[in-house]
């Protein structure tokens, strides 16, 4: 199914029109943006900040740590660190005392036992940070990282949650669509969109993901199979190192390729594990299969949200190529990310032949990938095709972010897990993914993975 010469064409002219838009906005910065010098996070000296959030609410539990302590620590390290990175955007710390001191008290009086406190408040005084699209805190993947917070929500349409995950070297887990309720996000997906944005967690320690899916999910927990015991020997591994080249991405940097040849050797001679390389021709289609999802009705007939319609708050028209030209003058309102979204949005509208032409091609990718996996088996695949890129960057690469998005379009679940830095102290990452509702499979491997090529790097050790 090679594109003709005319798609050619126009992909082409899809990614100049993203590389223009990052080259119109690098040029801004450098003339009238502010000038950062280049600053490390300090060493985390505080043992409380190194523990799991499994481990600080048992803590907190057996009274061996008291939760004000453990708020007051993660306050400093955010106080120390939080203007370097800029990651949470609203403080909230008296009230988080208040809170912590009132856990406090609560145990104190002793009315429960251990066991019923974990079953009724398994993360009980581990305070945590939430994603800015739930309208409290953002940079969620720094903040967590830099070792300001132990647990967090975030949420994943095309590859939110696990692409910071990825670059900043933590664990993101985007669910099975449905399991875990989308309220209280900004903006709310409609039309297809529905269909695969998801809510999840992002973490440090992978220990903490399926707990943390438990609280998350509430009642949807019961479609996935979280208590099921996996012995990772008996699953099948597939793996494919790249996309197959699509003429839209990024080549995938010889270090994460790397980097994945070492999981897989490591699988074959230490675990003893099936593993079959594959090739899946239909991942080159990955980004217009992402599109064709974004621009699908949803079963009650709802138009899909466009962007174009949130930059102008649902009321005034918004002209992006005129909002571009008033950018370059400093006259424009909005980010240049914004504006490019919304012009990439006017150029990627599917007539209805293109998009029967790529809903086909999905639904023989999602048969191909469920038959393959079924429910014993992983596949193992980039979260991005490059490490952690410079700021701004990626407004020259718009589509890399396909790695990740194809999985929200086939509707299955992932866990972004980190394997350690390369050597320039980026981190390195892979993407494991199941069929639908094998959440447990993807994240017995997260932990498999840690334990094996120690997943999150705390910072100063580089």
């Amino acid at each position: 199914m090679a594109p003709s010469f005319t798609a050619r064409i126009q992909l082409f002219l899809l990614r100049a029109l993203g590389f223009l838009i990052g080259l119109v906005g690098r040029a801004a910065l450098v003339l009238r943006g502010p000038k950062f010098a280049s600053k490390t996070p300090p060493p985390v000296t505080e043992p409380l900040l190194l523990l799991s959030g499994m481990q600080l609410a048992k803590l907190i539990r057996q009274r061996k740590v008291k939760c004000i302590d453990v708020v007051q620590a993660y306050i400093n390290r955010i106080k120390d660190v939080n203007p370097m990175t800029n990651g949470i955007v609203k403080y909230r710390f008296e009230e988080a005392m208040k809170e912590a001191h009132a856990v406090d008290q609560k145990l104190a009086e002793k009315q429960e036992d251990e066991a019923t406190l974990e079953n009724k408040w398994p993360f009980l005084g581990v305070p945590l940070t939430v994603k800015e699209a739930f309208q409290l805190q953002g940079g969620e993947g720094c903040t967590l990282a830099a070792a300001c917070s132990v647990i967090g929500v975030g949420s994943d349409i095309g590859g939110s949650i696990r692409m910071p995950a990825f670059f900043n070297g933590i664990f993101g887990h985007k669910p099975s669509p449905g399991v875990v309720p989308n309220k209280g996000q900004f903006p709310m997906a409609v039309g297809g969109q529905e269909l695969f944005q998801c809510t999840g967690p992002m973490c440090r320690y992978a220990e903490d993901l399926a707990p943390m899916l438990k609280v998350m999910a509430g009642p949807g927990i019961k479609r996935l199979k979280l208590d099921t015991k996996v012995h990772l020997k008996d699953l099948k591994f597939y793996w494919m190192e790249h996309d197959g080249g699509s003429f839209l991405m990024s080549k995938v940097d010889q270090d994460l390729i790397l980097a994945q040849k070492k999981v897989v050797v490591h699988l074959e001679t230490i675990l003893g594990a099936s593993v079959q390389h594959v090739k899946l021709k239909k991942m080159k289609y990955s980004f217009q299969l992402w599109i064709t999802m974004m621009s699908a009705k949803g079963h009650d007939g709802k138009e899909p949200l466009k962007f174009v319609d949130l930059l102008g708050d649902h009321g005034k028209h918004v002209n992006p190529l005129w909002e571009l030209i008033k950018w370059c003058l400093g006259l424009s309102v909005y980010t240049i990310p914004s504006i490019g979204l919304a012009l990439l949005e006017e150029k990627l509208k599917y007539n209805n032949e293109k998009y029967q032409k790529f809903k086909a091609v999905e639904e023989s990718l999602h048969k191909e990938l469920v038959e393959m996996l079924g429910d014993d088996g992983v596949f193992l695949y980039p979260s991005h095709p490059t490490v952690a890129p410079k700021h701004h960057v990626p407004l020259t690469r718009p589509f890399n972010f396909a790695y990740t998005g194809v999985f929200n379009a086939l509707g299955l679940p992932v866990t972004q897990c980190p394997l350690g830095l390369n050597v320039k102290g980026l981190p390195l990452g892979i993407q494991v993914v199941a069929g639908p509702f094998n959440d447990h499979l993807t994240l017995a491997v997260a932990q498999y993975l840690e334990k094996t090529f120690g997943g999150w790097v705390c910072p100063g050790k580089f």
